[in-house]
């Protein structure tokens, strides 16, 4: 039993790092990658998805799987358009399972689908880094969240943060006026039990990225947050294709989450791993961090211990490295900082795996 490494890319045109670069990690194998250009409510072409899949398998590398499948505001806030997207979303999922990709990455987040304040706060090893700060944002005008931020993307376009969603955000606001908690699950229970006929019969894993940071920024209802609401989750909608992708770093943004005890309670259900370290400077003030567990707050060693105590079998991938040795690419996803993250969880996996077989 082990877990596959991985290693995010964007594909051709829309990322700095190459797959031959990352065919030179030598603890990676599996490339999780999406077709960027899709907007939500898109069908994804077979032809398009097999020419992707040619070219990382020409790379020496396969798909492990894809991040993301983006949800439509449609689905999320159940408008009129959402049985239309959902059916688009299902002939997605039937044209990935035919190219025999089987593990999909998405989330359930309204507006933005992640929020940092900066993209590129300074450290003292003079490394630069994602952000977040309450008070910022609680100053802040959601209108002009994108422009605080663009500036800081090194010309690359930020999933999530695509120039032509970020032009009506006003109108994304105004969708999610009349959405809470209970309706935005309710939404997503639908959603899920839409799409679960074809997820059984391709077996494709779908695995719901946590909400990043794991409560209600701008006001906007979160409801991908805690062990309580992941487990209710996986109650409403009971097919081991419903899953997770356990993101430490955004679940780990809440420090009431216990995430070794998270990872276990979800044994069967953790489909994918973002394993990332965070340092908080307080509790509403938080910076990403080296992988290694004295940079930050988290102990690596017990969250990759408890995945290998649950037998996690799936991909599993470094996430947010640092911008270090004067690299530019997209913010968190250069090559250098994610290439040493790898190696530092490949290394306390194999210490973990030893240490069991030892006993």
């Amino acid at each position: 039993m082990t877990m596959e490494m991985t290693f995010r890319w964007y594909g051709p045109g829309h990322d700095t790092v190459t797959l031959k670069q990352i065919k030179q990690i030598r603890y990676v194998t599996g490339i999780i990658t999406m077709l960027y250009d899709k907007m939500p409510g898109e069908v994804w072409h077979q032809d398009e998805i097999h020419a992707l899949k040619k070219e990382v398998e020409d790379a020496g590398l396969h798909i492990a799987g894809i991040e993301s499948v983006n949800v439509s505001d449609a689905i999320k806030t159940g408008s009129a358009d959402r049985d239309k997207d959902i059916a688009a979303y299902i002939e997605t999922l039937e044209n990935l399972g035919k190219e025999d990709i089987h593990m999909v990455c998405y989330n359930f987040m309204p507006v933005f689908d992640w929020t940092r304040t900066e993209l590129a706060r300074r450290r003292a090893d003079g490394s630069t880094v994602l952000a977040y700060n309450q008070a910022a944002i609680d100053a802040m005008d959601p209108d002009k969240m994108f422009a605080s931020i663009s500036g800081d993307m090194n010309g690359t376009v930020m999933p999530g943060w695509e120039p032509e969603r970020m032009a009506h955000v006003k109108e994304l606001f105004a969708m999610y006026q009349s959405i809470d908690t209970e309706q935005l699950f309710a939404n997503l229970v639908y959603f899920l039990k839409a799409i679960m006929p074809v997820c059984d019969k391709y077996n494709i894993n779908m695995a719901i990225h946590p909400d990043d940071p794991a409560w209600s920024v701008f006001k906007l209802p979160r409801i991908i947050i805690n062990k309580e609401n992941i487990l209710r989750l996986m109650k409403a909608v009971d097919d081991p294709h419903n899953g997770v992708t356990f993101c430490s770093g955004s679940y780990g943004t809440n420090l009431g989450n216990d995430l070794p005890d998270m990872i276990r309670s979800l044994k069967g259900r953790i489909h994918f791993a973002h394993v990332r370290n965070l340092k908080f400077n307080s509790p509403s003030d938080f910076e990403e961090a080296a992988h290694l567990s004295e940079d930050g707050t988290f102990d690596m060693f017990e969250i990759m211990r408890a995945l290998h105590d649950i037998g996690f079998d799936g991909p599993i991938r470094p996430d947010h490295g640092r911008m270090i040795w004067d690299e530019v690419a997209m913010p968190g996803y250069g090559l250098y900082d994610r290439a040493l993250g790898s190696a530092y969880l490949c290394g306390l996996w194999e210490a973990i795996d030893k240490e069991e077989k030892r006993k």
